[in-house]
Protein backbone atom coordinates (compact mmCIF):
# COMPACT_ATOMS: atom_id res chain seq x y z
CA UNK A 1 0.00 0.00 0.00
CA UNK A 2 1.12 3.52 -0.74
CA UNK A 3 -0.14 6.72 0.83
CA UNK A 4 0.64 10.10 2.34
CA UNK A 5 1.81 10.17 5.94
CA UNK A 6 -0.01 11.99 8.73
CA UNK A 7 2.37 12.04 11.67
CA UNK A 8 1.32 12.29 15.32
CA UNK A 9 3.27 12.09 18.56
CA UNK A 10 3.11 9.89 21.63
CA UNK A 11 0.01 9.09 23.64
CA UNK A 12 -2.70 9.66 21.02
CA UNK A 13 -5.64 8.23 22.95
CA UNK A 14 -9.00 6.83 21.95
CA UNK A 15 -10.69 10.02 23.20
CA UNK A 16 -8.84 11.97 20.49
CA UNK A 17 -9.72 9.37 17.85
CA UNK A 18 -13.39 9.06 18.85
CA UNK A 19 -14.39 12.00 21.08
CA UNK A 20 -16.89 10.95 23.74
CA UNK A 21 -19.26 13.83 23.05
CA UNK A 22 -19.94 12.38 19.56
CA UNK A 23 -20.14 8.68 20.51
CA UNK A 24 -23.91 8.40 20.02
CA UNK A 25 -23.74 9.68 16.45
CA UNK A 26 -23.46 7.41 13.39
CA UNK A 27 -19.86 6.42 12.63
CA UNK A 28 -19.67 8.70 9.57
CA UNK A 29 -20.50 11.70 11.76
CA UNK A 30 -18.20 10.61 14.59
CA UNK A 31 -15.35 10.17 12.11
CA UNK A 32 -15.71 13.84 11.10
CA UNK A 33 -14.35 14.69 14.57
CA UNK A 34 -11.47 12.20 14.60
CA UNK A 35 -8.27 13.77 15.95
CA UNK A 36 -9.73 17.30 15.89
CA UNK A 37 -8.40 17.94 19.40
CA UNK A 38 -4.87 17.27 18.13
CA UNK A 39 -5.09 18.61 14.55
CA UNK A 40 -8.20 20.59 13.63
CA UNK A 41 -7.46 20.17 9.89
CA UNK A 42 -6.90 16.40 9.88
CA UNK A 43 -10.34 15.35 8.65
CA UNK A 44 -10.39 18.02 5.93
CA UNK A 45 -6.97 16.94 4.64
CA UNK A 46 -6.99 13.16 4.97
CA UNK A 47 -7.88 11.10 1.90
CA UNK A 48 -8.63 7.40 1.47
CA UNK A 49 -5.37 5.49 1.28
CA UNK A 50 -3.43 7.82 3.57
CA UNK A 51 -1.29 6.38 6.36
CA UNK A 52 -1.30 7.43 9.99
CA UNK A 53 2.05 7.40 11.82
CA UNK A 54 2.17 7.60 15.59
CA UNK A 55 4.61 7.50 18.45
CA UNK A 56 4.38 5.48 21.65
CA UNK A 57 1.05 4.13 22.94
CA UNK A 58 -1.05 5.04 19.92
CA UNK A 59 -4.69 4.31 20.79
CA UNK A 60 -4.11 4.14 24.52
CA UNK A 61 -7.13 4.72 26.75
CA UNK A 62 -10.65 3.41 26.86
CA UNK A 63 -11.72 0.34 24.95
CA UNK A 64 -14.01 2.18 22.52
CA UNK A 65 -13.90 0.29 19.27
CA UNK A 66 -15.14 3.40 17.46
CA UNK A 67 -11.59 4.79 17.62
CA UNK A 68 -10.40 2.23 15.07
CA UNK A 69 -13.71 2.28 13.22
CA UNK A 70 -13.45 6.07 12.70
CA UNK A 71 -10.03 5.68 11.06
CA UNK A 72 -11.39 2.94 8.83
CA UNK A 73 -14.39 5.14 7.94
CA UNK A 74 -11.99 7.92 6.87
CA UNK A 75 -10.19 5.49 4.56
CA UNK A 76 -6.91 5.27 6.47
CA UNK A 77 -4.94 2.47 4.77
CA UNK A 78 -2.90 1.55 7.84
CA UNK A 79 -1.47 2.86 11.09
CA UNK A 80 2.22 2.66 11.90
CA UNK A 81 3.32 3.42 15.46
CA UNK A 82 6.20 2.79 17.81
CA UNK A 83 3.71 0.98 20.08
CA UNK A 84 -0.06 0.64 20.46
CA UNK A 85 -2.58 0.43 23.23
CA UNK A 86 -3.42 -3.28 23.31
CA UNK A 87 -7.18 -2.94 22.97
CA UNK A 88 -6.91 -0.41 20.13
CA UNK A 89 -4.47 -2.73 18.32
CA UNK A 90 -6.92 -5.62 18.41
CA UNK A 91 -9.94 -3.45 17.59
CA UNK A 92 -8.13 -2.07 14.52
CA UNK A 93 -7.43 -5.57 13.23
CA UNK A 94 -11.03 -6.58 13.98
CA UNK A 95 -12.20 -3.73 11.72
CA UNK A 96 -9.77 -4.71 8.97
CA UNK A 97 -7.34 -1.86 9.60
CA UNK A 98 -3.69 -2.93 9.37
CA UNK A 99 -1.58 -1.76 12.31
CA UNK A 100 2.19 -2.11 12.24
CA UNK A 101 4.52 -1.81 15.21
CA UNK A 102 7.70 -0.02 14.12
CA UNK A 103 9.68 1.22 17.13
CA UNK A 104 12.54 2.50 14.94
CA UNK A 105 10.79 4.82 12.49
CA UNK A 106 12.26 8.31 12.34
CA UNK A 107 12.27 11.30 10.05
CA UNK A 108 8.82 10.73 8.56
CA UNK A 109 7.16 14.08 7.90
CA UNK A 110 3.54 14.98 7.20
CA UNK A 111 2.91 14.50 3.50
CA UNK A 112 5.78 12.08 2.88
CA UNK A 113 4.69 9.23 0.65
CA UNK A 114 5.15 5.84 2.29
CA UNK A 115 5.16 2.43 0.65
CA UNK A 116 4.13 -0.18 3.23
CA UNK A 117 4.14 -3.97 2.96
CA UNK A 118 2.32 -5.44 6.00
CA UNK A 119 3.36 -8.99 5.02
CA UNK A 120 7.10 -8.29 5.16
CA UNK A 121 6.89 -5.32 7.54
CA UNK A 122 8.96 -3.17 5.19
CA UNK A 123 8.20 0.55 5.17
CA UNK A 124 9.82 2.80 2.59
CA UNK A 125 9.68 6.56 2.86
CA UNK A 126 9.81 7.55 -0.81
CA UNK A 127 10.24 11.26 -0.01
CA UNK A 128 13.21 10.79 2.34
CA UNK A 129 14.61 7.70 0.60
CA UNK A 130 14.76 5.82 3.89
CA UNK A 131 13.36 2.51 5.03
CA UNK A 132 12.28 0.81 8.22
CA UNK A 133 11.30 -2.65 9.36
CA UNK A 134 8.07 -3.11 11.27
CA UNK A 135 6.78 -6.29 12.81
CA UNK A 136 5.13 -8.09 9.89
CA UNK A 137 1.52 -9.21 10.19
CA UNK A 138 1.02 -12.97 10.01
CA UNK A 139 -0.90 -14.48 7.11
CA UNK A 140 -4.00 -15.33 9.16
CA UNK A 141 -4.38 -11.66 10.19
CA UNK A 142 -3.75 -10.46 6.63
CA UNK A 143 -6.51 -12.81 5.43
CA UNK A 144 -8.87 -11.38 8.06
CA UNK A 145 -7.97 -7.83 6.99
CA UNK A 146 -8.47 -8.72 3.31
CA UNK A 147 -11.93 -10.03 4.20
CA UNK A 148 -12.82 -6.66 5.77
CA UNK A 149 -12.26 -7.52 9.42
CA UNK A 150 -13.28 -10.13 11.96
CA UNK A 151 -17.06 -10.27 11.38
CA UNK A 152 -16.90 -10.49 7.55
CA UNK A 153 -14.05 -12.98 7.89
CA UNK A 154 -16.07 -15.24 10.19
CA UNK A 155 -19.18 -14.92 8.01
CA UNK A 156 -17.14 -16.02 4.99
CA UNK A 157 -15.57 -18.89 6.91
CA UNK A 158 -18.91 -20.13 8.32
CA UNK A 159 -20.54 -19.94 4.88
CA UNK A 160 -17.68 -22.00 3.44
CA UNK A 161 -18.04 -24.56 6.26
CA UNK A 162 -21.83 -24.79 5.72
CA UNK A 163 -21.25 -25.28 2.02
CA UNK A 164 -18.77 -28.06 2.73
CA UNK A 165 -21.27 -29.76 5.07
CA UNK A 166 -24.32 -29.42 2.81
CA UNK A 167 -22.77 -29.21 -0.65
CA UNK A 168 -24.97 -26.18 -1.36
CA UNK A 169 -23.80 -22.68 -2.19
CA UNK A 170 -25.39 -19.96 -0.06
CA UNK A 171 -25.95 -16.40 -1.28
Amino acid sequence: MRGRAFVFGDGIDTDALAPGIFMKLPIAELARHCLESVDSTFVQNVKPGDILVGGLNFGVGSSREQAAEALKELGIACVIARSFGNIFYRNALNFGLPVLVCPTWSGIQNGDVLDVDPRSGLIENLAQKTGFSAQPLPDFLLEMIDNGGLVPHLEKRFARERQNMTGKTEP
